[in-house]
């Protein structure tokens, strides 16, 4: 998960009102009129964008898909962006562990936060990206509609619409998940990390090699025993499916890709952070459409 160096320097700056937005920062139309909105992850900036329209202007702090997220570090417009917002919106979890120690050195309070892992019921120790579990952006979408509508109450039929426009394209999206599960539920997959985890459980999907994901995550290393089931399920052919996250590809990953070709284990790569150009939809459904090709390509 992103560590938290870096933020005391952060913090130290959020007096700097001439701070210019930095590398790894994206902004929607700055304007005084419209609510200033704060995104630790773009995915949740671009929901922000879309519940609030053209009301809203939207700062995501990690928005590129070519950086790793595990190694970020805040900065100066980090912290000027989060003292000039009045709705925050980040993942919690301890995903994005820097985020409350920024809000805690620039107290507002009329700053509203809507925190994922609250909404979920998730907590530390969890599986820590939400945003592939199902029920997590739908209630995102639903909290932050409510907040906009008491901020900014004249355009509340505009939010409405907003909302259930967002709720018909990820229900759209369900069905997609359904119809896979149907065909496929019980297949046994494996992974190099636990980011597609929550979405492999919708799926039906039975987990291999949990713990090895769950240590590669932590940046600890995995045991010589999980290595070694690993690459035993790849090679007996168990794991019909190997997930890896493309954005960390180490020299671990690199071999268990390596052998996932070697014995033709299909191969779906799966972000932290909505890659450019694309929509929730768009990323999710682009996600889904591969996995259904590699399992489709098993059964011919």
């Amino acid at each position: 998960m992103p560590n938290a160096k870096g933020w005391i320097v952060a913090t130290a700056l959020l007096a700097v009102a001439s701070a210019v937005p930095g590398v790894g920062m994206t902004t929607r139309a700055l304007a005084a009129e419209k609510t200033r909105i704060v995104a630790a992850e773009n995915f949740y900036g671009d929901l922000a964008g879309e519940i609030g329209g053209e009301h809203v202007s939207v700062t995501s702090i990690l928005s590129n898909p070519d950086d790793d997220p595990h190694l970020f570090e805040s900065s100066a417009s980090t912290a000027k962006a989060l003292a000039d917002a009045e709705i925050v919106i980040y993942n919690g979890a301890d995903y994005d562990p820097w985020m409350d120690k920024l809000l805690s050195a620039s107290t507002n309070p009329d700053r509203r936060t809507i925190v994922a892992a609250d909404l979920t019921g998730r907590k530390s120790g969890d599986n820590p990206h939400l945003w592939y579990a199902p029920a997590t952006l739908p209630a995102v979408a639903a909290a932050l509609e409510a907040e906009l509508e008491k901020r900014d109450g004249a355009h509340a039929a505009a939010f409405k619409q907003n909302l259930a426009r967002f709720d018909a394209s990820f229900a759209a999206l369900m069905k997609q998940v359904d119809a896979i599960k149907s065909k496929y539920a019980g297949t046994e997959v494996t992974a190099t990390e636990p980011v597609f985890g929550y979405m492999a459980e919708a799926l039906g999907f039975k987990m291999l090699n949990y713990e090895f994901q769950v240590a590669t995550m932590n940046d600890t290393e995995p045991s010589p025993s999980q290595v070694a089931a690993f690459e035993k399920s790849l090679a007996d052919g168990s794991a019909k499916v190997l997930f890896y996250n493309s954005q960390v590809t180490d020299e671990t990953t690199k071999r268990l890709l390596r052998l996932a070709e070697e014995n033709k284990v299909p191969v779906v790569g799966v972000t932290e952070t909505e890659p450019a150009g694309k929509t929730i939809p768009s990323w999710f459904g682009g996600q889904l459409h591969e996995v259904e090709q590699a399992l489709a390509g098993l059964h011919k």
